[in-house]
């Protein structure tokens, strides 16, 4: 496997034989070079003696040394400058586009680090590695997390930057996109976020200052008002004809289909209605909310700018269909933290970013470590195999260790992978 090849080559984790070419060159690594994550050779600036002559230059690496002609190598100048073809299988020569030949050398994987790969990747449950995860010094954990989470920063920006691309550059569309998305709380996420794409926010803004209006606009464009429903009661009706009006007055798109949201899993307090309602509240009082947020300096700050309620018919409602005990449909501090770290953390880290402000992104880092983790599945698994989040800054870390390496068995770029290969090595040496 490349990967593997890859893994081996960066950390020299080379046979106790001596190293030569297919054709009996003796290879000498002063320097392997650093992996090119672009197009181009896997390994750039690397440093050879070939029978004690030194070559500077880059190293391509393959399974089988065919895919070299397969991936038109030999006819593309950014590989004029290979000085080693690494392979696990020398099924041909090759050659640069002048025609000369590139040496090439088989590598072996060592047993051990192939055996302990083989184990990491096997695993359905823990992470294998969590074999050795309580015994790893805090310093090596703690590394991995700020990278981790610098990683899921830029990741969240480039969604963002999507979605502000999409809107046309306005970031105070892109934050409602965002924010909406947020409020599906995973089961409905993708809907809320194709919902709020729909809504003509320059449109609300006409209407911004009466809830009832805003809560016709949201609740019309999710599909939730097309039905007649001759047995709901009169606020249903009353809504439903606002939007009708409404639809003719600004020629509103057509609205989602009301199939697309889910209530199974879903607990009565996060049914769409419900939600919808706390956001038509949050935008009918939330005049300059995008620049508001943007400027709050502590979590108790943000927490007092989105907490939302309902109007007073959804305090007795969560759908229209029937009327329910009454309570108050305020968000709770949870979810709050939630909205918090999935919405206001990455666009003060973004809007830092575009801005060329850097202390937005260290207050995108301080709010992390100001909050409490997440609770949910992936941060109880690794805490079951030994590794706890301290604060919000941690299981945003975790998550993005298990979404972007362990469900990808991507072991071999994760540094706990590395240490679990190295101590295997160790261990059967």
């Amino acid at each position: 496997m490349e990967q593997l090849l890859h893994y081996v080559w960066r950390h020299r984790l080379f046979p106790l034989t001596e190293l030569r070419t297919t054709d009996g060159q003796l290879v000498e690594v002063i320097d392997p070079g650093l992996p090119n994550p672009n197009a181009g050779p896997d390994f750039l600036g690397a440093k050879l003696k070939l029978d004690g002559v030194l070559w500077a230059g880059n190293v391509e690496m393959h399974d089988r040394a065919s895919l070299w002609m397969k991936h038109g190598h030999a006819v593309d100048a950014a590989y004029d400058n290979v000085i080693l073809h690494v392979v696990g299988e020398a099924d041909c020569t090759v050659s640069r586009r002048d025609g000369t030949s590139v040496p090439q050398l088989v590598l072996i994987c060592p047993d051990e680090v192939a055996r302990g790969y083989a184990e990491l990747r096997q695993t359905d449950i823990l992470p294998r590695c969590y074999l050795i995860l309580s015994d790893l010094p805090r310093l090596t954990v703690h590394s991995w997390f700020s990278a981790l989470q610098v990683e899921r920063f830029e990741r969240k920006a480039r969604d963002i930057r999507a979605r502000l691309d999409a809107c046309g550059g306005y970031w105070e569309d892109a934050f409602f996109v965002t924010l909406a998305r947020n409020y599906g709380f995973g089961l409905n996420s993708d809907t809320f976020e194709a919902w709020a794409r729909l809504i003509p926010l320059r449109a609300v803004d006409k209407h911004r200052d009466n809830l009832f209006q805003v809560e016709a606009f949201f609740l019309g464009m999710a599909g939730l008002l097309e039905e007649e429903h001759p047995d709901y009661d009169d606020y249903y009706h009353r809504l439903r004809r606002e939007y009708l009006y409404l639809r003719q007055k600004f020629t509103l798109p057509p609205p989602l289909e009301a199939s697309r949201w889910k209530l199974l899993r879903t607990r009565p307090g996060s049914f769409p209605c419900v939600r919808l309602a706390q956001l038509a509240q949050l935008y009918h009082r939330g005049q300059t909310l995008f620049s508001r947020v943007m400027e709050a300096q502590t979590a108790d700050e943000l927490r007092e700018l989105l907490v939302a309620g309902t109007s007073d018919y959804w305090t007795k409602h969560f759908t229209f269909a029937k009327e329910s005990p009454g309570r108050s449909k305020q968000m709770g501090r949870s979810s709050l933290n939630l909205v918090i770290i999935n919405t206001v953390v990455p666009f003060l880290y973004a809007y830092g970013r575009h801005r060329g402000e850097e202390y937005r992104c260290e207050r995108a880092t301080s709010l992390l470590e100001e909050l409490k983790p997440e609770n949910n599945y992936i941060i109880r698994m690794w805490e079951g195999a030994g590794i706890s989040a301290a604060n919000a800054a941690d299981s945003q870390a975790l998550i993005q260790l298990q979404k972007e390496y362990c469900d990808k068995r991507d072991c071999l770029r994760c540094r706990f992978g590395y240490e679990y290969l190295k101590r295997r090595r160790t261990s059967c040496s």
